[in-house]
């Protein structure tokens, strides 16, 4: 097999093109979900906790099937699971359309729950989409492409998370909340349909332990004696657990930098467009060397952006913070990326994904309900303060216990 070359290779290989444009459009319809279910849950209930609620209820199922998860990734054929969990996104998906159909008593009645309902039924499915498509995505392409295809990969999230929070907040300023989530739905079933068409590939040869127990304890005992990778998903853990702000961004549109939902859209989309750039120009600059280094530098940025967002009541300056955060995110994506994909066996990628889905993925979530709880107990600005300071805590302790991920040059 004659292997592509260039910034473009994984993208010369059909399958790869299908699987990254599929998970382009289910991320864009996740997004622009996750704009206009904050901005709706926030309209009923006009509580600054309900927003990290709303991340508490994706988190718990989460977290919860994770590694149950991994382990079926590992076991059942990969694109099998992918269909199974897009299809339960797009149920969900269609849920909350359903709400929106001439059921504002509903709503009335029952406040937040209905809502919160669907979000805790597609963290089940995000759960499980999570192993099976990181342990999925290298079966499509070489080895020797891994960095290239995560690059583009990452590139392609980014994207979709750009275009997902502007077009859900536009679409629910300008259009109402009945087209956004209409929208949603449409982009769900396109990746549904996408994904469809990606070759089934088989499993790799199934690992040596003997039952579920056993090959759950292998994987976090791999995750968990590799010091690089463990130093590396620890270091965006405590990032996105202590320093996002996206939970309160509804809050900051609204009642600080007051730009209503239009500017909330183009609040959460401007991470997206600092790691957008980021990630093209290390399609075509990969980085060669002091990656350990990069990697700790990038994160610690990223908690200096949070903490100066926080003061901010400037939108323009508020805008560039965020910006800034996103460059400095997809950095730590990208080398995290290929650490894992590069050092993980292949029959161990599902449960060293679900893992990583544990550190990482919901705590996406938890951060939500730990920016919740600390505006209620802090005020909106001090817990944001407070969660960039944790940020570079964290850095300073990571650097000092894992030597080998800062003294890491090159993910080979």
């Amino acid at each position: 097999m004659n292997i592509p070359t260039g910034p473009y290779a994984a993208l010369k290989l059909p399958d790869f093109r299908l699987f990254i444009t599929a998970r382009f459009c289910v991320t864009l319809a996740i997004q622009i979900q996750s704009v206009v279910v904050a901005w709706q849950v926030y309209d009923l209930t006009h509580d600054p906790l309900s927003l990290g609620l709303i991340g508490l209820a994706e988190a718990i199922p989460s977290i919860g099937v994770s590694l149950y998860a991994g382990h079926v990734a590992d076991l059942v054929q990969r694109k099998k699971i992918i269909l199974a969990c897009v299809s339960t996104l797009l149920l969900c998906s269609l849920a909350l359309l359903f709400f929106t159909l001439d059921l504002g008593d509903f709503l009335q009645l029952y406040g937040a729950i209905p809502i919160y309902v669907v979000i805790f039924v597609s963290g089940i499915s995000r759960g499980f989409i999570s192993p099976a498509m990181f342990a999925y995505m290298p079966q499509l392409i070489p080895r020797e492409l891994y960095s290239n295809a995560i690059t583009w990969n990452s590139t392609l999230w980014e994207t979709a998370a750009i275009g997902g929070p502007a077009i859900g907040g536009f679409l629910y300023g300008f259009l109402g909340i009945r087209a956004s989530y209409t929208a949603d739905v449409v982009l769900m079933l396109a990746g549904l349909v996408l994904a469809v068409g990606v070759t089934n590939k088989p499993l790799p040869p199934a690992s040596d332990e003997q039952g579920m127990v056993d090959k759950i304890r292998a994987g976090l005992r791999f995750v968990f004696r590799n010091q690089i990778i463990l130093g590396a998903i620890s270091l965006d853990l405590f990032a996105v657990l202590f320093g996002g702000a996206v939970a309160l961004l509804p809050i900051f549109a609204k009642e600080i930098l007051r730009v209503g939902p239009e500017g909330l859209g183009i609040l959460r989309a401007a991470p997206a467009v600092g790691a957008l750039m980021m990630a093209f120009y290390i399609t075509h600059h990969p980085i060669m060397k002091n990656t350990g280094k990069i990697l700790l530098y990038s994160v610690a940025g990223f908690g200096v952006c949070m903490i100066s967002f926080a003061v901010s009541t400037n939108f323009w300056l508020s805008l560039f913070l965020l910006m800034m955060s996103g460059i400095f995110d997809c950095v730590s994506v990208i080398i995290r990326g290929t650490l894992l994909q590069t050092l993980t066996p292949e029959n161990m990628k599902g449960r060293v994904s679900a893992v990583n889905h544990i550190f990482i993925g919901s705590s996406n979530e938890i951060g939500m309900f730990e920016s919740g709880v600390a505006a209620k107990l802090l005020g909106v600005v001090p817990s944001v303060i407070f969660g960039g300071c944790m940020t570079l805590l964290s850095v300073s302790v990571i650097s000092l216990l894992a030597k080998s991920l800062r003294k890491l040059q090159r993910v080979h």
